[in-house]
């Protein structure tokens, strides 16, 4: 049989298939994260944890992805896992936006990216930058009532059924702590780990095709042109990040090669992609109402903006 010319359906199951592939490892390690999650953390331990002041629980989360590195693809499922387990939003937001660009992997990848273009400045402005506004953003959340963000499901106080389920848990709890019921905890977490997969995956998949769709259908070397400007090439790149839906370990060498666009853009791209993305929508949508999402991807997208258009104008001022 004779092989074919690519054709467009072709380039987009192409596309479409190695988005998918390299972000669902990530979303299984992170569902089986929530799935132990669900099953071994005690409901006050974040409590104990974290400080009593607020305040004080939102800084140190926005920093929790040093000790726990986790990319976008796999803090939603846990996130969602935390929340239940009594994680105020506030912290679990911040955590959220956080985790996938302030941890030493993304540090490190970042680093090597741009080993040419002052690497060292790179790296900090991109963690730096990321950590003070996720801290920002969950200080704002912190205004705002938990129901006014989340999904009623992950507000829904437990019934009857419910209840004794709760009771239920703790006995295993009990036997757990006491040397026994350890099987039964594990089929617990992978239990929880499949239902949070499937659920999680369902979003992912959708966010991946539209990107799949952009990146095969659409005139990239459009992009090219908005580069001369701050003005137009930050929001231009924050823009794309937002349609590529890049991982944030492997993002830095994409940007790195846009020799079109300035540093400030180029950290444009790297810090408002990891926290909001195409699949990420979708993704964020399983646990946070659509209101709150909008308003969330709007929020981030012009206050990056500003930061970033007058870093340019502070740190590459040649540029």
């Amino acid at each position: 049989m004779p092989f074919t010319d690519p054709s467009p359906l072709g380039d987009f199951f192409f596309a479409f298939l190695s988005i998918l592939f390299e972000g669902a490892p990530y979303i299984l390690l992170g569902t089986i994260i929530s799935g132990f999650i669900d099953a071994y953390l005690p409901s006050n331990m974040m409590d104990r944890i974290l400080p009593r002041n607020r305040y004080g629980a939102i800084a140190l989360s926005g920093l929790l992805g040093v000790v726990f590195p986790v990319c976008e693809c796999a803090i939603v499922p846990v996130i969602r896992r935390l929340v239940k387990k009594g994680l105020p939003v506030s912290c679990a937001i911040t955590y959220m936006l956080a985790a996938p660009i302030v941890n030493p992997i993304v540090a490190l990848s970042t680093y090597s990216a741009f080993a040419g273009d002052d690497p060292v400045f790179m790296m900090i402005s991109r963690i730096g930058i990321a950590y003070l506004v996720t801290v920002l953003v969950g200080v704002v959340v912190h205004q705002f009532s938990p129901g006014s963000i989340l999904r009623e499901f992950l507000l829904r106080k437990p019934d009857h059924d419910g209840e004794a389920k709760e009771h239920q848990h703790d006995a295993q709890n009990h036997k757990v702590e006491s040397g026994t019921g350890g099987p039964d905890r594990l089929v617990l977490a992978l239990r929880t780990a499949a239902r949070d997969f499937i659920d999680v995956g369902m979003y992912f998949t959708i966010g991946v095709m539209i990107t799949a769709i952009y990146r095969t259908q659409f005139d990239q070397g459009i992009i090219d042109r908005f580069g001369s400007s701050d003005w137009m090439g930050v929001p231009v790149m924050m823009g794309l990040a937002f349609i590529l839906s890049l991982c944030s370990t492997s993002d830095a060498f994409i940007a790195a090669n846009m020799t079109s666009f300035s540093p400030a853009a180029k950290l444009a791209f790297l810090t408002y992609g990891p926290m909001m993305d195409v699949k990420l929508v979708f993704m964020y949508g399983a646990i946070f109402k659509p209101r709150f999402v909008v308003a969330l991807a709007l929020g981030l997208f012009v206050m990056l903006g500003l930061i970033f258009i007058r870093w340019g104008e502070i740190s590459f001022p040649g540029t």
